[in-house]
């Protein structure tokens, strides 16, 4: 999934190996590249997950859970709405159908390409798209560089340093910028079945994060954190920025007649849905330190951590989603709804095996993996405690958080305007913010990691039960039944590690005994209640081994 160069009209149909994914839900070169692209997607996460693990280490160890960590938390809403608005949800929500649609053009045009060659909906898109978006960012970030004060105190009204808030949060509004530059980047990649770059940003996000820090902590203290996110903005931008030039052919090396774009419009009727659902889904996050900026000192970086950690089975099992969204947006362009409905049943199926396992795993092994993760330096026991039972309650709503990001997806991918995820997040965040605000009170940060819990999995069932009757006749009791199933065998292997887990009083050789546990005790359990995906995937195993033989 290396760069493919420049592309000529010709070769802009050249199939997987150009980068290109073929065409046809039961085709063998479509699933080829959509299992390799899902694993070198995967693999690039992996490693992003884990440099974002070592960063919240660097923070954990030089900063504790203290008001500099929190300050710079605090300051990080920025950076984390940027990435959910113009990175993973809005930007690509908005854009990959776009440019998927642009795409398609260019290909069915070549013959009248070829003797127009100035004529191409691609460049087209980018001239009338980017220079647009590129202004309103700019403008953003001046805005929020000069309102910091007013962020930080709405944000969190009873934060004891405002001042080194502001500091932190002026610096991580560059990452506005450079995150939009970063996702219309990632969106137009992905739409050309590029994503080996797009999956890569992370790993430069994290890369400067933890290089500044290093350079700049002992004369800049915590700031030097938020200029690291800044930092990261624009590695993010530098390393797409070569792969977008060849697959864009932008800027034109000629000059482009005037005339109408020949694809669809990215304007405000299908951006102010899109844009609406994102908002509301990381609002929860906002939502979160409100609360705890009330509380005692290093509650909004205990939420944090735990929060990060439990996420992480989440991220991995949308991965694929990500891959495929291309080809549900074809789909459901193309008016196939039976395909789109497999492609999303798949989907669904194979998140809910991935993150309920992870959620097993974390039920059961929680503190040991916050021992392992963060106790050092000015991260004590005391810590290691209150983030690892947090990060329980957490786990609760994993399941709700990734059928919420597999189905935001072909509910966005006709291109047409949609109100119904919006107003799905809308209740969820209702949800979220009345029991937050009933649970903080007597319960602390254990209420509000509730509340995320509740709120995000109202909107959960909202989604998969109103996408069948409006965008992809999903079966939704086929889907629950399989969901139930796996829900079983998760539950059964996080039983087995939580007994199993105090026996072993080494954290890390207890933690490597349980990622051989929980996986063993989910496989078995899966397999006497017969959930589906455990099913098919031992028997694809033995197919396989059968076949080495």
């Amino acid at each position: 999934m290396g760069p493919s160069g420049a592309r000529t009209a010709g070769a802009a149909a050249a199939g997987p190996a150009a980068g290109v994914p073929p065409r046809g839900e039961n085709s063998p070169r479509l699933g080829a590249f959509l299992a390799r692209a899902a694993a070198v997607t995967a693999a690039l996460t992996v490693a992003g997950a884990l440099l974002g693990l070592v960063r919240d280490q660097a923070i954990a160890k030089i900063y504790g859970a203290s008001t500099d960590s929190d300050a710079f938390l605090v300051a990080w809403t920025v950076p984390e709405m940027a990435a959910t608005l113009l990175i993973e949800d809005a930007m690509a929500l908005l854009l990959v159908p776009a440019f998927s649609h642009a795409i398609a053009l260019r290909a069915a045009g070549r013959a009248t390409a070829l003797r127009d060659p100035v004529r191409d909906p691609v460049r087209d898109l980018v001239a009338a798209t980017f220079p647009r978006l590129f202004a309103v960012l700019a403008a953003v970030t001046g805005l929020l560089i000069l309102f910091a004060p007013q962020f930080v105190g709405a944000l969190a009204p009873g934060f004891p340093d405002p001042g080194l808030a502001v500091d932190c949060t002026r610096l991580a509004a560059l990452t506005v910028l450079t995150y939009g530059i970063a996702g219309y980047f990632s969106a137009a990649l992905r739409a050309h079945g590029r994503f080996l770059p797009p999956a890569a940003v992370y790993i430069a996000s994290n890369i400067g994060i933890i290089g500044t820090i290093l350079l700049l902590d002992s004369c800049w203290g915590v700031r030097a954190a938020a200029t690291g996110a800044a930092v990261g903005g624009l590695l993010m931008v530098l390393a797409q920025l070569p792969a977008f030039v060849r697959e864009a052919d932008w800027p034109p090396l000629r000059p482009r007649p005037a005339g109408r774009i020949a694809a669809p419009l990215v304007g405000f009727a299908v951006l102010a849905p899109i844009a609406l659902f994102a908002v509301s889904r990381q609002s929860q996050v906002l939502v979160e330190r409100f609360l705890a900026s009330s509380l005692s000192s290093g509650a909004i970086s205990h939420l944090n951590y735990a929060q990060k950690v439990a996420q992480m089975p989440m991220v991995l099992s949308l991965m694929f989603c990500t891959v495929t969204f291309p080809a549900v947006a074809q789909a459901v362009a193309e008016g196939d709804r039976e395909r789109a409905r497999r492609r999303v049943e798949k989907d669904l199926a194979l998140a809910g095996t991935v993150v309920l396992l992870g959620t097993s795993l974390i039920l059961g092994y929680a503190p040991q993996i916050v021992e392992v993760l963060f106790e050092r330096g000015a991260f004590d026991p005391q810590d290691t405690a209150t983030t690892a039972s947090v990060m329980r309650v957490y786990a609760a709503g994993l399941i709700g958080h990734t059928l919420v990001g597999a189905l935001g997806r072909p509910f966005f991918s006709s291109g047409r305007p949609t109100w119904y995820p919006p107003a799905a997040m809308a209740v969820g965040l209702l949800v979220t913010v009345a029991a937050g605000s009933a649970a903080v009170g007597p319960w602390g940060v254990h209420g509000i990691a509730a509340a995320n819990a509740a709120g995000i999995c109202v909107t959960a069932l909202l989604l998969l039960f109103g996408l069948g009757s409006r965008i992809v006749p999903i079966e939704v009791r086929a889907i629950g039944r399989a969901l139930g199933r796996l829900g079983l065998a998760a539950a059964a292997a996080a039983l087995a590690g939580r007994l199993a887990a105090p026996l072993i009083a080494d954290a890390l050789l207890s933690l490597v005994l349980g990622a051989l546990l929980v996986p063993a005790v989910f496989t078995l359990t899966g397999l006497a209640v017969r959930a589906p995906e455990v099913v098919h995937l031992l028997a694809l195993t033995r197919q396989r081994i059968r076949h080495v033989r």
